[in-house]
């Protein structure tokens, strides 16, 4: 008898940004997967049980937790922020499609999670007010060629941006190749955000505008958001500046 598979999201990091949904979803699983740092958010049972791995292996992640699942368990695979977003529900449907008949018969379920983008343009106003995308940096699973491809429809378009995943150890330089890319398409005036850790305790939250933006202030932990052309900077004397893009659009001002 085929049991039940739970994707969770966990949110950025914030115990009360986990939603009621993603709380009881935990209390009804019997076995975690996940990135050992998104289990240990977890106060589990002890008829609970974890099983960790690195952050690079969604899919043999994947296929354990639905193994686990196809034996009449009840398995719970959890990720940071909203689990759509680039993160678990992917690979697990990934590895519904690639794998054995049976893991379809499988109850699947995704809670949803806030998501990074989110939680850092609630802490600095409203960057997202009007039209925006989501693009992952990391080219692990895409190539370059096409990140730049999508950076700059984007950026034409006048899309406000969400980078995910901006930079690494091993991707040192991704980043302030983003930032050269839309510089040719972008007014300098374009205010940028650097969201670190957004509600957690080492939150680091700063704006600066996209000609003096230092790619060396991310890190993994960092969502950057680029606003388009129509998104100003509320300066409030002693207050911090509030970020927002106007519910209505012009079109490019350059």
């Amino acid at each position: 008898m085929s049991g039940r598979l739970t994707v969770i999201g966990l949110g950025p990091g914030n115990a009360d940004q986990v939603t009621p949904e993603a709380i009881r979803a935990v209390t009804e699983a019997s076995f975690f997967y996940g990135y050992k740092p998104y289990l240990d958010r977890l106060e589990l049972r002890q008829d609970q049980t974890r099983i960790a791995s690195d952050n690079r292996e969604e899919l043999a992640r994947s296929n354990e937790a639905l193994a686990k699942a196809a034996e009449g368990h009840s398995v719970a695979v959890v990720s940071g922020g909203d689990p759509g977003v680039f993160a678990m529900a992917a690979a697990v449907c990934e590895a519904i499609e690639a794998g054995p008949p049976e893991w379809r018969s499988i109850e699947l379920a995704v809670v949803p999670g806030v998501t990074a983008m989110l939680a850092v343009a609630a802490r600095i106003g409203a960057p997202l007010g009007h039209d925006f995308c989501a693009i992952s940096l990391s080219d692990n699973l895409k190539p370059w060629e096409l990140i730049e491809l999508r950076l700059l429809a984007a950026a034409g378009a006048g899309f406000v941006i969400a980078l995910y995943n901006p930079i690494s150890k091993a991707r040192p330089w991704q980043l302030g190749r983003a930032f050269e890319c839309l510089k040719a398409i972008l007014p300098g005036t374009t205010p940028v955000i650097f969201g670190r850790a957004a509600g957690r305790p080492e939150e680091r939250i700063e704006v600066f505008l996209l000609a003096d933006a230092d790619a060396a202030k991310a890190d993994m932990s960092t969502c950057v958001i680029i606003g388009s052309p129509e998104t100003r900077i509320i300066k409030r004397g002693d207050k911090p500046a509030l970020v927002y893009t106007p519910r209505s659009a012009t079109g490019s001002r350059k």
